[in-house]
C-alpha cells in the first residue's frame, strides 16, 4: 500500500506485567504446610485471590492440605481399619487416622472453595458478579444480544 512511513518515534512499547510480591508464609505454620503456600501462593496472587487480609484463610487452607497428606501417608503404612472382637464376633472399624482425613478433606474442600481450588469453584469465582436474574431477559425484549 501506498502512502507515508509510519513514525516509529510515536510507538510505545508495551511494557512487561510486573510481578506481584509474594507474601511469606506465616512463622506459626507447619513445615508442610508452609511447603503447600510456597506451592500455591505464586498462583493464587496471579489470578488476584490471595490479598493480605485473606492470608490467614489460605494459611488454615495449607494446614489442611498438609494434614490430608500426612493422614493419607499414615493410612497408606498403618491400613484403614482394625479387627476388633466384640460380643457378636470380630468387626472391622476404622482407624482414627481414617476419620481425621475425613475431617481434614472437608476442611479442605470448604476452605478451598473461597479460593477457586476446584474447576468448579474457579468457573464461579472467574465469572464475576452475581448479575441480575431478568437483566438476560430484559436485554432481550428491548431488542440487545
Amino acid at each position: 500500500m501506498k502512502g507515508r512511513k509510519p513514525n516509529m518515534d510515536n510507538v510505545v512499547p508495551m511494557r512487561e506485567e510486573m510481578p506481584k510480591p509474594i507474601p511469606a508464609a506465616h512463622d506459626l505454620m507447619s513445615e508442610p504446610a508452609k511447603a503447600v503456600w510456597e506451592r500455591l501462593a505464586p498462583e493464587l496472587v496471579k489470578f488476584d485471590r490471595l490479598k493480605p487480609h485473606f492470608e490467614d484463610i489460605f494459611a488454615a487452607y495449607c494446614e489442611a492440605v498438609a494434614d490430608v497428606i500426612e493422614l493419607t501417608s499414615n493410612i497408606a503404612l498403618e491400613g484403614r481399619t482394625y479387627a476388633v472382637k466384640t460380643r457378636n464376633g470380630m468387626q472391622q472399624k476404622k482407624t482414627a487416622n481414617w476419620q481425621a482425613r475425613q475431617d481434614a478433606l472437608a476442611n479442605m474442600r470448604q476452605l478451598g472453595a473461597l479460593f477457586g481450588m476446584t474447576p468448579v469453584d474457579d468457573a464461579r469465582l472467574s465469572s464475576g458478579a452475581q448479575g441480575d436474574l431478568f437483566d438476560d431477559l430484559l436485554r432481550q425484549l428491548r431488542g440487545g444480544n
